[in-house]
């Protein structure tokens, strides 16, 4: 990360990891997080200018895989992109290089952009993560059946579905899924849906990745893979791309 270079962190959330990066490289000049909630990004810019008072922070408002431009304090800064976690892996191969090809046209040429990827491991390992014994997934995924009944009036019996992991090998992805526990009829903003026992709704993908297969994936977009950090079993690595 050059001396009084740009961070630019897509979906910075709470930008709470972020800290990590900051501590580690005071040389940094502006801090850009972008994020779509208003509310989170003033909240999170506001904690990070009060924490690093010797950063200058620049949020932006916007999709980040759509933004068109970076806030002024970012011009003639070597610019440096912030892709942690595996939210990557929430994208379609095809997704992927296109948020990635947005991402160069956005950051600039000559840019790094640092991305995490979660790498594709056993079966087991990654089922576990998806179908974790505390329940946590599967709340999380049932959420959505909640969801559904407040704000569209649905009626859905959560106690009638069940959360289900499954490692699609061919894909490369875990699959999130809702299994109906029986026949039923559901209601949904005025329509009715029937459901059979064990049929499922596909709520989610999770793709994992070689380091291979993301650097063809990188260079379609026009990024060159520079440098990789992989971590022991279970695999999650952290790259740099150039663009």
């Amino acid at each position: 990360i050059p001396t009084d270079a740009a961070l630019v962190e897509f979906g910075s959330g709470a930008s709470t990891k972020t800290r990590l990066l900051l501590d580690a490289a005071p040389q940094l000049g502006v801090y850009v997080p972008i994020d779509i909630s208003q509310s989170a990004l003033d909240a999170a810019a506001a904690s990070i200018a009060r924490d690093y008072p010797s950063l200058r922070v620049a949020p932006l408002v916007d999709d980040f895989t759509t933004a068109l431009a970076l806030p002024s304090e970012t011009e003639g800064l070597p610019r440096v992109g912030f892709f942690p976690g595996s939210t990557i892996g929430n994208f379609k191969p095809d997704e992927v290089v296109a948020f990635l090809a947005g991402a160069k046209r956005l950051l600039g040429p000559g840019a790094g952009f640092l991305v995490g990827l979660d790498l594709a491991k056993d079966e087991a390992t990654l089922v576990a993560a998806y179908d974790d014994a505390q329940g946590v997934t599967a709340a999380f995924n049932l959420n959505l059946l909640s969801r559904i009944n407040r704000e569209l009036d649905g009626d859905f019996d959560l106690a009638a579905f069940e959360h289900r992991a499954i490692w699609n090998a061919v894909e490369s992805r875990v699959e999130m899924h809702l299994v109906s526990c029986k026949d039923q009829i559901v209601g949904v903003a005025g329509h009715s849906f029937a459901f059979t026992a064990g049929e499922t709704i596909h709520t989610e993908n999770s793709y994992k990745f070689t380091v291979a297969g993301f650097e063809k994936l990188a260079g379609q977009a026009g990024w060159k893979l520079e440098r990789c950090w992989e971590s022991p079993a279970p695999s999650f690595a952290m790259v740099l791309l150039r663009a």
